[in-house]
């Protein structure tokens, strides 16, 4: 008669070959990660401080600050830069608060529309912006939008808004139904509620979703570059063509100073929304059982 012994199961420990192997080959992959990021960065630190700089990564001979100086003009620095935040904060503020005003009934309410809604704005968000864009040059061009700073924050919000909307649903279905309803209960309209309990609760993901369209928008260099003529109404994600120069001529060291300097506004909205992004829906103890 054969006994059956019972399989126990061994688990490794800390130190066993099989976990320092896969540790091994963990920190491996990170570093190859790491790398493909840090040598373009670097890139462009040394080159904007170098007077002579290349394509190639390299110390610089002589560390110089001409290159920023060269670029520091209102012209080819300033008003681009500005007109980038004027784009890219009015475009996230807009796409922000329509897709809350969209998303509020796509969270609360059910019809039979709903998913094909649904559906019609995840086939928005898998839409390529240039395949839209020819029929969207044509209608600017009747309506007498073209070079019009407010009619291209127009189209980037409507490009922006599948995508927002349902991130801003998702968000949204976080919210407790019940928290409206005491507000319903106390005499608050649903618009009320969405304002005064609803918007507060997921307040970090109105800042993921604002950070989220505000970085389309700021690194979005068809549009502008198709709706905008004007050089003073340019963003800074069409204006660094300018340091590209006839016959394959690149300011390398100018073009690394103004990356430097485009990337500065992008790090300040960083810290700014950290304290939003960073947190979690404050609901813990909002609902007693």
């Amino acid at each position: 008669m054969t006994t059956v012994r019972p399989v126990v199961a061994t688990r490794l420990s800390v130190s066993s070959p099989a976990r320092r192997a896969s540790r091994l080959w963990a920190s491996v992959a990170l570093s190859l990660v790491a790398v493909t990021f840090v040598v373009p960065l670097a890139w462009i630190v040394l080159a904007a401080f170098d007077a002579t700089a290349t394509y190639e990564t390299r110390l610089p001979d002589t560390w110089t600050i001409d290159n920023f100086r060269a670029v520091l003009t209102p012209q080819t620095t300033f008003i681009p830069i500005m007109n980038s935040v004027g784009l890219a904060s009015l475009t996230a503020s807009l796409t922000v608060l329509a897709s809350l005003l969209a998303a509020y009934p796509l969270s609360r309410y059910r019809s039979r529309f709903h998913k094909g809604f649904m559906y019609g704005v995840l086939f928005g968000t898998c839409l390529p912006i240039t395949a839209i864009m020819v029929p969207v040059y044509s209608v600017f061009v009747f309506l007498g939008l073209l070079d019009s700073f407010f009619g291209t924050v127009l189209f980037l919000t409507a490009s922006s808004l599948p995508m927002a909307i349902f991130m801003t649903k998702n968000f949204m279905d976080a919210v407790p139904v019940a928290l409206e309803e005491a507000a319903w209960i106390d005499g608050a309209s649903a618009m009320k509620a969405l304002g005064t309990v609803v918007v507060p609760l997921m307040r970090p993901g109105i800042a993921v979703v604002f950070v989220f369209v505000f970085l389309q928008a700021w690194g979005n260099f068809f549009v502008p570059f198709v709706l905008l003529f004007s050089p003073e109404k340019q963003p800074a994600a069409t204006s660094i063509y300018t340091f590209f120069g006839q016959f394959g001529s690149i300011a390398y060291g100018q073009l690394a100073a103004f990356s430097m300097l485009y990337s500065l506004p992008v790090i300040v909205l960083y810290v700014l929304a950290s304290r939003l992004i960073g947190g979690s829906f404050a609901l813990a103890g909002s609902v007693k059982g």
